[in-house]
């Protein structure tokens, strides 16, 4: 009886795509190699290898460890082998977290080089040590890096990363911290931008409330460095950084009375230069930053001016405590369907459930879509009409069920769009054609060149025939290229059919099952057939299965004439209502 062949996978990892020692290529044959002599030849030959380059073990977020791990719920893998413990991660929690889930699967782990293997109890207790030594060894590392930054941050430079609004970094000079000699650099002030934090901090104790700041730049059209709109979170971030506070007198009450580790003498406060604030933040990967307590800061006086007095920013602290309470939150609804898919057909904002303190017939209440540009802006940067979220939301089930129900309509939709399709591949299966004979042609010219060059070798025509033999080969390689692209082409547009099949499932499936789900589940559901819709005041527009309805796929005439708010309308009667849907996207009233 033929012994069972086991489907064995490797996996490697290289930190960085250059240097030598352990590199990928090595770690694949040694893992082979073991494979061979602990199983068989044939196993290690057919060994499956995923491959990660220029990715650190800090996490597990690296394409093809999680190809590997989606691969595994689909092939019964036997193990995974690595060279080393520390290629798959050196997070203990992340570490831990995979051999659960490995276990789960009957799929074993083996490290060659510490010589554990999961299939053993002792193999499973021993990994899991040399995870947490793993795992010391990177927080001993970053510890090191902290206490260096820790020494950086005692001179008052910038240590670097995206600067604050109002500045720049400039190097200035090397500073030497343990052992090592670094670049030191400081902020300088870019006078367009320092003024518009100036106004910031004026508006915000002039109202005392983060939405007018927030209304008032929006009404101003300012943006940040980047040119977007600003948040109530970037400006709260301005509103608190105290890279802007002078060190003044006030300041180093302020600072001192909140116990911060302060790097700084009394004197140092000159009513000039600003203030430097070290680990002020929790960087988490994954995560939002988190302000940490001000005793852990490490504050020092910068290198650069302060703008803003220190009574000023310790009272705009104050006003910001109070404000916590009456904190800004965004109004939801919790049974709204549209959230996240729905944008303002004016300035491409999204829009936000809002709830009222109605109720409808049935007993819902009622809430409405608004703009977030317009509520944010209160009303000065955009005045799109507020949608019936009750309404739009049950429109936009019903319209999709009905391309279900109506199956010569979903069948003539299918067809109109293969059939431009179909003409553009008869386009690209002629130009491939052509090309294919033209490139034969041009190699045979080259061929015959190539023969009269020898014969011609040492004569005055031999640069001239080399020049032509160039010439020929630069077009040969522009006429592959271009080769290469329709072949790409017409090899997506292959899959055409299946993809429109599976749409077809798709919408199928919808219309079974959405009247028996949850509000949550109804979420999920209309996240895989819509991908947008536009209100435009009166109408949305309906975006189904790619982004900005284009799918791809090459634009096909088709009515554009609007559903009526009344559904009684002869406009939405019997298959015209359907044939205007006929389209990637198609227009659904709303009610205002």
């Amino acid at each position: 009886m033929k012994k069972e062949t086991k489907q064995f996978v490797i996996y490697s990892r290289k930190s960085k795509f250059t240097g030598k020692g352990e590199s990928i290529e090595n770690q694949i044959e040694l893992c082979r190699q073991y494979i061979a002599v602990h199983f068989s030849q044939e196993e290690a030959d057919a060994a499956l290898v995923y491959e990660d380059e220029g990715f650190s073990g800090g996490n597990l977020e690296r394409p093809q460890f999680k190809k590997m791990m989606k691969d595994s719920q689909k092939t019964k893998f036997a193990a995974i082998v690595v060279y080393r413990l520390d290629r798959i991660s050196r997070n203990i929690g992340d570490f831990a977290k995979l051999i659960e889930d490995l276990g789960d699967r009957h799929i074993d782990f083996i490290s060659i080089r510490e010589q554990f293997d999961t299939s053993s109890p002792m193999g499973r207790a021993m990994m899991y040590i040399a995870s947490v030594f793993s795992q010391l060894e990177r927080e001993t590392i970053a510890e090191r890096i902290r206490d260096n930054m820790h020494e950086l941050s005692k001179t008052g430079r910038w240590l670097g990363g995206t600067t604050p609004t109002g500045y720049e970094s400039e190097s200035i000079s090397n500073v030497t911290v343990d052992g090592k000699v670094r670049k030191a650099c400081k902020l300088k002030i870019i006078p367009e931008e320092i003024s518009l934090v100036q106004l910031i901090f004026e508006k915000f104790l002039e109202t005392g409330s983060l939405t007018k700041v927030d209304a008032f730049l929006l009404e101003k059209r300012y943006t940040t460095k980047r040119g977007k709109n600003f948040t109530r979170f970037a400006i709260k971030g301005i509103l608190t950084n105290p890279v802007y506070m002078i060190a003044d007198e006030a300041a180093y009450g302020y600072l001192t009375e909140n116990h911060v580790d302060l790097f700084a003498e009394k004197t140092d406060f000159d009513g000039t230069h600003g203030i430097m604030a070290y680990n002020r933040t929790l960087q988490r990967s994954g995560k939002a930053h988190q302000i940490r307590p001000m005793e852990e800061w490490i504050v020092s006086v910068g290198k650069h001016p302060g703008v803003i007095p220190g009574q000023q920013w310790i009272q705009v602290q104050s006003m910001l405590e109070v404000n916590k309470s009456k904190s800004y939150r965004r109004p939801r609804s919790n049974v709204a369907l549209l959230s996240g898919l729905l944008v303002c057909g004016d300035c491409g904002d999204y829009m936000r459930p809002k709830l009222t303190n109605r109720h409808a017939a049935n007993g819902e209440l009622i809430y409405t879509y608004m703009c977030s540009t317009k509520e944010r802006s209160q009303s000065s940067r955009c005045q799109m009409k507020n949608a019936n979220g009750n309404t739009l939301d049950a429109k936009v089930i019903s319209e999709i069920k009905k391309l279900s129900e109506n199956r010569s309509f979903f069948a003539d939709f299918l067809a109109q769009t293969k059939k431009a399709i179909s003409g553009n591949r008869e386009g690209y299966d002629a130009e491939l054609l052509t090309l294919k004979e033209k490139l034969v042609e041009n190699e045979s010219s080259i061929k015959a060149l190539v023969s009269s060059l020898t014969k011609s070798a040492g004569t005055s025509a031999e640069p001239y025939i080399m020049e032509q033999i160039q010439e020929l080969h630069q077009t040969g390689e522009d006429m592959k290229k271009r080769l290469a692209e329709l072949e790409t082409l017409t090899e997506h547009q292959r899959f055409a059919d299946q993809e429109f099949a599976f749409s077809r499932q798709m919408i199928e499936s919808f219309a079974a099952n959405v009247d028996d789900c949850t509000v949550e589940e109804k979420r999920r559901l209309l996240r895989t057939i819509v991908k947008k819709v536009v209100w435009d005041g009166e109408n949305a527009w309906v975006y189904l299965f790619a982004e900005d309805g284009e799918a791809d796929l090459p634009p096909f005439d088709a009515p554009e004439i609007p559903l009526r708010e009344d559904s009684k309308s002869e406009n939405t009667k019997g298959g015209e209502a359907h044939e205007r849907m006929a389209r990637i996207h198609w227009p659904l009233p709303g009610a205002r």
